[in-house]
């Protein structure tokens, strides 16, 4: 058994001290899939309420029998496998629809609503949708799609009323080694790539987790994120498998989250660095009355950006303990966390049950303490990007590894995982991944600039700003205004730079890459205006 297991089984007995046959356990969390564990927990707990959004909720068993009649019309229309691209904002008709979906076999298509035209065309034309569920805005950019996507079935969230009051109910297709998400991610050249993630994959994922976090019917979570992100989406599935209850926002403000907590008497919050941040400000002004509201919980849970040390230290007082960090990502689920029993502001904590990690430099496992590419394996892992051999191949090490592109290391004093940073160029501002090429071909689209490179910057609210540095075309000068509007007209606002400078040459090295980082630590000595 090579170290890194060693390590990773040894996490597994700190999250569950009495795991037992490991193997067995983690077997079991994949055997069903997550449309038919809903369905299990609406015969169990069907008058129990599963989920509020902005106030507005719905039992298990309601739930339930709208996804059965969804999905039975669905059913009609596609055949099992289909993809079913979603575009909608946090709502119940975005749940019915998408365990409707689930539950007629389709592969849901996730899609964020703000995305413009060209994006959400680009999602309908490499996985092939054969219908989508949006709201009105998303649904107006895919009716104005042309070319293969022209001519999309594209129904509404808000007029499903016919079908939930006749249409015949569905029963659960899937089997669990069906896909049933398609994610999309992008590398650093903005091209972006799907992510099929199956029953199995999904179940195992969110399984393990609420072992290691005493997850129970009991349990109350609020949250603000959305549900187009599998963070947000995440905690609806435990919900949906333990028969709990969520209160859930459409959208943030840390007034209206103290209030849900108190309101709802929520046992679990979920939330990026930003949200706590927001939080923590909010709270620490004069006169916050509603900082004891947060006492209810008995997890603060915080992921999908780094978390620092500082803001950790300044959410114990107003949560009675340290914020749970966890960590994952897209193509492998959820994959670390810090135990109940150990919680740190400074490590993403330990492997979860079923998931094996390992150190990897210089051709070999690093020692604890030494820096190197995060690797993964286990039956939470996805099997390979969709149509794209190429990035599947790159993707995995030869021996079967994921390679995750994130940089960390075995604490040696801890034995936890402490993230360093990562080898591409990612940009993580408020929880939403940004990719830099992506941002610059759309600005070298302007007519003014010749060159353009991106990169984020250090961000008290949002982690990290998305900055730009440009080389403008002869005759030019730099309209910031301008060129961030143009932006907007492409990309949806978070990816959008939220500043502009310019440049009178890129720096590069003697191989002609791009010195991003003499840019964005804002020391390069460069003339910037």
């Amino acid at each position: 058994m090579s170290s890194g297991e060693e390590w990773s089984r040894a996490g597994w007995r700190a999250h569950l001290p009495d795991i037992g046959d490991s193997g067995a356990f983690v077997g079991r969390l994949g055997a069903e899939t997550v449309p038919a564990l809903a369905a299990e927990s609406a015969r169990r707990a069907g008058g129990r309420l599963a989920v509020a959004i902005d106030g507005e909720g719905v039992t298990h068993a309601r739930l339930d029998a709208d996804a059965g009649r969804l999905a039975g019309w669905l059913a009609g229309r596609t055949d099992p496998g289909d993809r079913v691209l979603l575009a909608a904002g946090s709502s119940l008709g975005f749940l019915r629809c998408y365990l409707a979906a689930l539950r007629a076999g389709a592969v849901v298509v996730l899609a964020n609503p703000a995305g413009t035209a060209a994006e959400l065309g680009h999602l309908v034309s490499d996985s092939g949708a054969v219908i989508a569920f949006a709201d009105p805005g998303p649904a107006e950019r895919l009716a104005q799609l042309g070319g293969p996507q022209r001519g999309l079935p594209v129904v509404g969230i808000r007029d499903l009323a016919a079908v939930l009051a006749s249409g015949p109910d569905l029963a659960p297709r899937p089997r669990p080694e069906d896909t049933a998400l398609l994610a999309y991610t992008s590398g650093t050249t903005g091209r972006p790539k799907g992510v099929p993630l199956t029953h199995r994959e999904l179940a195992t994922s969110v399984g393990s987790a609420m072992a290691a976090w005493h997850w129970t019917g009991d349990d109350v979570l609020v949250h603000a994120l959305p549900l187009f992100h599998q963070h947000g989406l995440g905690g609806v599935h435990a919900t949906l498998i333990a028969g709990s209850t969520a209160h859930l926002l459409s959208r943030f403000s840390p007034g209206g989250l103290i209030t849900a907590v108190a309101e709802a008497g929520a046992s679990v919050l979920f939330g990026v660095p930003t949200m706590y941040q927001a939080l923590a400000d909010a709270l620490s002004l004069p006169g916050a009355a509603a900082a004891g509201a947060l006492r209810s919980l008995r997890l603060a849970i915080c992921g999908s950006a780094p978390l620092s040390p500082e803001l950790a230290e300044r959410l114990r007082p107003a949560l009675g303990m340290l914020p749970l960090v966890r960590y994952g990502t897209t193509e492998t689920g959820l994959d670390v966390s810090t135990p109940l029993a150990d919680p740190r502001g400074d490590t993403v904590g330990l492997p979860l049950p079923g998931v094996l990690a390992r150190i990897w430099s210089g051709g070999a496992e690093a020692p604890a303490g030494t820096d190197g590419e995060i690797q993964l394996r286990g039956p939470q892992v996805f099997g390979g990007y969709w149509r794209d051999p190429e990035a599947t191949a790159a993707a995995f090490t030869p021996d079967g590894w994921f390679r995750t592109g994130d940089i960390g290391c075995v604490d040696p004093g801890t034995g936890h995982l402490v993230i360093r940073g990562r080898i591409k160029e990612l940009i993580i501002t408020g929880g939403m991944n940004v990719y830099p090429r992506e941002v610059e071909l759309v600005l070298e689209r302007h007519p003014s600039v010749a060159e353009a490179v991106v990169g984020g910057i250090p961000h008290q609210r949002w982690g990290e700003q998305v900055t730009a540095w440009v080389v403008l075309r002869p005759g030019h000068r730099l309209d910031e205004e301008e060129l961030v509007a143009h932006a907007r007209t492409v990309l949806s606002p978070y990816k959008c730079p939220k500043r502009v400078f310019e440049l009178e040459s890129v720096p590069r090295n003697d191989l002609g890459k791009v010195l991003r980082a003499a840019l964005t630590a804002g020391e390069s000595g460069l003339p910037r205006h």
